[in-house]
């Protein structure tokens, strides 16, 4: 009689955690669906923004919701639809970026570190990138690593470090801003 008992509780037990469950998987796949199709309707605007021109798209694979993956499908300006896979580097490093700053529109952080992320890029793009980090919501503040002028030149402020002695780092910091004031005045 005492291994019934327990028996029957075990099995409520389970019922209940198994009701929970199923509870948790609607609740995560109605937030997962709203949130997947703000993020896709934010990428497409965001990919044309940045490429000035084209369209891209995200869309589930075939499956279950909380199992099925992530198509991006990208057609830049001038060219025919296609997978990511068969892009140049920079065309994916711009598709990718465009898909970060995309969920990053639709949940925004108030720190963003991007470590070279504009080095597969040529010149136009990292213009193009930098000129949108320039006109992204002000939300987020974008902290980025990088080599290249024309990123550089959209920054309002850029921290350097130089080795004026071996062994010995300074760091070096100029506000833009005050370099533009500074050209007016003089």
């Amino acid at each position: 009689e005492f291994l019934n008992t327990q028996k029957e509780d075990l099995l409520k037990a389970k019922a209940l955690l198994e009701s929970t469950i199923n509870d948790m998987d609607d609740e995560v796949k109605v937030r997962f669906k709203s949130t997947f199709e703000a993020i896709r309707e934010s990428f497409q605007k965001t990919f044309t923004q940045m490429f000035g021109g084209g369209s891209a798209d995200l869309s589930l694979t075939e499956g279950d919701l909380l199992t099925a993956g992530v198509e991006i499908s990208v057609q830049p300006p001038g060219k025919k639809i296609q997978s990511l896979n068969l892009m140049s580097g920079g065309e994916k490093a711009l598709s990718a970026l465009a898909l970060l700053f995309a969920i990053i529109r639709v949940k925004t952080i108030p720190f963003v570190i991007l470590d070279e992320v504009e080095a597969a890029l040529d010149e136009a793009n990292v213009k193009r990138f930098g000129d949108y980090l320039n006109r992204f919501d002000k939300s987020s503040q974008f902290i980025v690593v990088t080599h290249r002028k024309g990123t550089m030149s959209a920054a309002d402020s850029i921290y350097g470090v130089t080795m004026q002695e071996s062994g010995v780092s300074k760091i070096v910091s100029v506000k833009l801003k005050d370099v533009a004031d500074f050209d007016k005045t003089n």
